[in-house]
């Protein structure tokens, strides 16, 4: 098979849809009266611009973009804490709409946000709470590409002087308050990552802590 086959073989079989994990809190009193909407509005680019969405199968902002999703035709995996359906029901007291598949972790939630970033190409960060500062750090040390969805709350600046003050620049990064402009943002450096475009901004030193 020559190079030309391989290419059109990978097009046509090749793991190659994006998968943007959207986190964001499930109690949204503070977010904003815009919340709903922007979040739908980030749902629908995801499926318009071709891309899987992943959530916390939870309630809230990530809800409100799988209602998004769904909306405009696209596909959204959820990622349960639960170790079934019927505890994700009666013992999370969580949804199971606008979901096409949800994995049942029986992880609890520390557990959950975990599989939930690594099985995600790109994690977006909505309006949150601690539960959206926990994904964005495993994000963050996995070197994950990670979109920064700029709004009506308070975790867009906070989750920005975390990056200040962590003191790792982060190239991995992008911020917009625009859903189509961060979500095409995100697939492009998504995209450069996997073809090894992206380089860190600092090398790691041998023996270092990370931490």
């Amino acid at each position: 098979m020559n190079n030309l086959d391989l290419k059109s073989s990978y097009h046509k079989h090749g793991h190659n849809q994006t998968k943007i994990c959207v986190s964001g809190a499930a109690e949204t009193g503070h977010c904003g009266i815009d919340a709903l909407d922007k979040a739908k509005e980030l749902g629908r680019e995801i499926a318009r611009q071709g891309a899987v969405l992943i959530t916390g199968a939870t309630t809230g902002f990530p809800f409100w973009a799988a209602m998004g999703v769904k909306e405009a035709g696209g596909f959204s995996i959820g990622f349960s804490p639960a170790a079934s359906e019927r505890e994700h029901v009666e013992v999370y007291k969580l949804p199971l709409d606008y979901m096409d598949l949800i994995v049942y972790t029986g992880f609890g939630y520390p557990g959950r946000d975990l599989l939930l970033t690594r099985s995600a190409d790109a994690v977006i960060c909505g309006c949150g709470r601690i539960g959206t500062i926990h994904e964005f750090v495993i994000a963050f040390e996995d070197g994950k590409t990670i979109g920064i969805y700029e709004g009506p709350w308070e975790m867009d600046s906070e989750l920005k002087e975390i990056i200040a003050q962590s003191h790792r620049p982060n190239a991995n990064i992008v911020f917009s308050a625009d859903a189509k402009t961060l979500v095409a943002d995100v697939i492009s450096l998504v995209k450069k990552n996997k073809m090894g475009e992206y380089r860190p901004t600092t090398a790691p030193v041998p023996g270092a802590e990370t931490m």
